[in-house]
């Protein structure tokens, strides 16, 4: 493994049109700033609104249990006027579904910005390096790294994981094959590198809590540049999470997107208080119980959460992770003020 890659500051531009505000949550750190030639690293539309200033919405989208792909392009055709990216999971949940590099392939093709998830579970170093030049080659630019559940919480608990590398030596893998055109084993890339915008994930909500901030900053040493997070319902604890975040400086150095989901009702918010790592304060479940219509009020209360969201200071934007609800997508993100989405070169 090559030595870690330092993070790099991020780079301030111009604000953009619509839903685009400079200095969401405070001033853009402006370290870094050249030329557009300089200052992005690859085709991701996602890296240029991020760089240029924007706050950005990504948006998921879940492979199906088959090998049928209307499903996706449909709801990439719904998402890729009202998002600046689409992830696409690697069979989430450890079930097994349609490859995320097919899916990605299938929202490109409507028109979309598709965002590959790739997970260290069930892949060596050797093929994840193979998977990432085959996402390269069909075009696919952002990519985040992932550990991936654990087997025994899908449909094939008897399988055995991998790990052969953890999602942090992934970040840094990646971040050598692009920036030093270099394989893992020390091999040069002799041409056509891989020119990814890599991403990866951070759960805010996990214990021991001031932990948490040590492991995003790992990743941002070994060159992740953009970090989703998990759902967010506990909105206070967010707060503390990033006031931990600015002061170890880590929002100078990567661009976070508060993640949320969009619940249907209280039962789905009496569950996800089960799922290790998340916290549903009990206020909002009694909100959602004494509405007369549950989806409606899931709609309002992630709305209020994005436009209190903005106003965190080192927060670059949202990744809506509307679960099996990709419909309710655009209404959110105009509710919430972010539309049109900034037009980038």
């Amino acid at each position: 493994m090559s030595a870690a890659i330092a993070a790099e500051p991020k780079v301030a531009g111009a604000a953009g049109t619509g839903g685009a505000v400079a200095g969401a949550g405070g001033t853009r750190p402006a370290e870094g700033a050249g030329t557009p030639e300089g200052k992005y690293k690859t085709g991701s539309r996602l890296e240029r609104v991020l760089r240029d200033g924007h706050f950005a919405v990504t948006c998921e989208i879940g492979p199906p249990q088959s090998a049928k792909s209307e499903k996706i392009r449909e709801h990439a055709g719904v998402l890729k006027d009202v998002s600046d990216g689409q992830n696409l999971t690697d069979n989430q949940t450890a079930i097994v579904r349609l490859c995320s590099m097919a899916a990605a392939v299938h929202v490109k093709a409507a028109g979309g910005e598709p965002i590959m998830q790739m997970t260290a579970r069930d892949r060596n170093r050797i093929a994840i390096q193979a998977d990432i030049l085959g996402a390269a080659s069909l075009g696919i630019h952002n990519l985040v790294c992932l550990g991936g559940d654990h087997q025994t919480f899908g449909n094939h608990p008897g399988a055995r994981n991998v790990h052969d590398i953890d999602s942090i030596q992934m970040i840094q893998m990646v971040r050598a094959m692009r920036d030093e055109r270099k394989f893992q084993c020390g091999d040069e890339i002799k041409t056509d590198e891989p020119r990814m915008f890599v991403g990866a994930a951070e759960n805010p909500f996990g214990d021991p809590f001031e932990f948490r901030v040590r492991r995003l900053a790992k990743k941002v040493a070994a060159g992740a540049e953009f970090i989703q997070t998990q759902c967010i319902f506990d909105l206070k604890r967010f707060e503390e999470f990033m006031k931990m975040v600015r002061d170890a400086g880590l929002d100078e150095k990567v661009y976070i997107l508060a993640g949320l989901t969009p619940a249907k009702s209280d039962k789905a918010l009496k569950y996800m208080q089960t799922v290790p790592g998340m916290k549903v304060p009990d206020e909002l479940i009694k909100r959602m119980a004494g509405a007369e219509d549950k989806k409606a009020e899931g709609v309002k209360i992630t709305v209020e959460m994005i436009q209190a969201i903005r106003e965190i200071k080192g927060v670059a934007g949202v990744h809506v992770m509307a679960i099996a609800w990709e419909s309710i997508v655009p209404e959110i993100v105009e509710k919430a003020g972010l539309l049109p989405r900034p037009r980038v070169g």
